[in-house]
């Protein structure tokens, strides 16, 4: 009978371990990372990094996640969601190892683009500094023989975007059958960029014994169905948009002719010039070509400027980026495809020089500055031919943004016009803002607009169903 306990005694333990963390943690949200059960390397590495008080999204995720919750999450870039799934991974991978076949990985975690694969990656090499674990990337713009030899062995974790991923899998150089953690991130912009046919590829070869995990930043019904394929009994988490980085930034638009939004934009890049942070600025264009044509014109008027679109390659986009967070480069000519992989703490300003076509895009065009706690500003070029986008843009965040007007490029005709063709939505433009900041950049909140994030919803995002795979690849 002793020896039958004595067996049985690592399974009691085991299990009324977790009984207690389900306890602990289901009926309130931990205030400090030390009061997290996360394994130690990784509570040494959080005292490293200094990391003291967990994030909204970090609070509610990880405890779920702990217990071995599937998890659908709702929540803007720069919550700091990356690591609300990275470190309960690391965490079952430092407490439970494991010998891994070859061609196989433990963990999935799909992007939408190289870059946030990339940030991904460089996420969780940081978070598992202390723990012993493999991990490799798949991406497009770069050779495959790297990415092959890598899984030949066998990763803990795999990051990948879904493009070169089915690519490998085709040739039989990756095998998802032993995942076990399977998440995948920005799936709105997933979707948005044609990819939905190719996760449904994905997720089909998964075993259906795994944890999932879905992160959106925003929940459209196409988004919810498709979760509902994926997750089973998922936890929910949802930040509310007024308590993330959207809060800090000041969002601006200006109403000028086409021709006009080039000395404008010089007249802001001056301003960021004496700024005494938030020097960095990133520049939206809505095309490739447009995006070389801006950065060229703007080293020619004297600001140091790069651009980085698909058409680059993977050495060519890092090395922009790497100079950029340098600030050797400050200013950085980006298409949309680069929205989401830039990570940039020191970003002061985004600017709109054309508006996206794709409403939710400028949800996440603008999250590119106020991160990490920091405020931010986004100012918005709005030309005849932009007006509906704009109109789309404010029936999507539920306001109307606020204008700028002074500046000697104004067109108050266009912006009266505008005014005009939404006024049956009920909604209210906020008030022109006159005076100086930052050489240019009028008073923050925009008279009469205010902040403007409270009251967001996002519900009706979702559209667009370009498909862009080769972006990916």
């Amino acid at each position: 009978m002793r020896d039958c306990l004595r067996l049985l005694q690592p399974l009691i333990d085991t299990a009324s371990r977790r009984f207690r963390t389900g306890r602990q943690f289901r009926h309130m949200t931990p205030t400090l990372f030390e009061a997290l059960p996360l394994a130690a390397p990784l509570q040494r590495v959080l005292r490293e990094l200094n990391y003291q008080t967990p994030s909204p999204v970090q609070a509610q995720a990880i405890p779920l996640l702990l217990e071995g919750r599937d998890l659908l999450g709702c929540a803007q870039t720069g919550t700091g969601k990356t690591a609300s799934f990275a470190l309960p991974i690391l965490h079952a991978i430092h407490e439970r190892p494991k010998q891994i076949k070859p061609r196989q990985c433990r963990t999935l975690v799909l992007a939408p683009t190289r870059e946030l694969a990339g940030q991904v990656g460089k996420s969780f090499t940081t978070y598992g500094a202390h723990v012993r674990f493999r991990q490799t990337l798949i991406y497009g713009g770069v050779g495959q023989n790297p990415q092959v030899s890598a899984m030949r062995g066998g990763v803990d974790v795999l990051v990948a975007t879904p493009g070169r991923l089915l690519d490998l899998i085709e040739q039989r150089a990756v095998d998802l059958s032993g995942v076990e953690f399977f998440v995948l991130d920005e799936v709105d912009r997933m979707l948005d960029m044609g990819f939905a046919r190719d996760v449904k590829k994905i997720v089909a070869l998964l075993p259906s014994n795994r944890q999932s995990l879905f992160f959106s930043a925003t929940l459209a019904p196409t988004i919810v169905e498709l979760a509902q394929t994926i997750l089973r009994n998922p936890a929910r988490v949802s930040i509310d948009p007024g308590t993330t980085t959207a809060e800090r930034i000041e969002h601006q638009v200006c109403f000028v002719d086409r021709e006009n939004k080039r000395p404008l934009l010089e007249q802001l890049l001056r301003g960021q010039a004496s700024a005494t942070s938030g020097k960095l600025t990133i520049v939206f264009s809505r095309t490739k070509h447009g995006a070389n044509k801006l950065a060229k014109s703007l080293c020619e008027a004297g600001f140091p400027a790069d651009a980085i679109h698909g058409n680059k390659s993977q050495a060519q986009r890092e090395k922009a980026l790497e100079k950029f967070k340098k600030g050797l480069t400050p200013v950085l000519v980006a298409t949309d495809v680069a929205a989401r992989g830039v990570d940039v703490k020191d970003v002061g300003l985004v600017v709109n020089f054309d508006l996206p076509n794709e409403p939710e895009a400028y949800v996440h065009r603008i999250g590119r500055t106020g991160r990490a706690g920091a405020e931010g500003r986004a100012v918005s070029f709005c030309a005849e031919d932009e007006r509906e986008f704009l109109r789309e843009i404010e029936k999507v965040i539920k306001m109307a943004v606020p204008r700028w007007d002074d500046h000697a490029w104004h067109d108050e005709s266009l912006a009266d016009r505008h005014l005009r063709m939404r006024t049956g939505g009920g909604m209210v433009q906020g008030g022109g803002n006159r005076g100086g900041n930052r050489g240019g950049g009028g008073n923050r909140g925009g008279g009469g607009g205010g902040r403007g994030a409270e009251g967001r919803d996002y519900s009706n995002a979702g559209r667009g169903n370009n498909r862009r795979r080769q972006a990916s690849r």
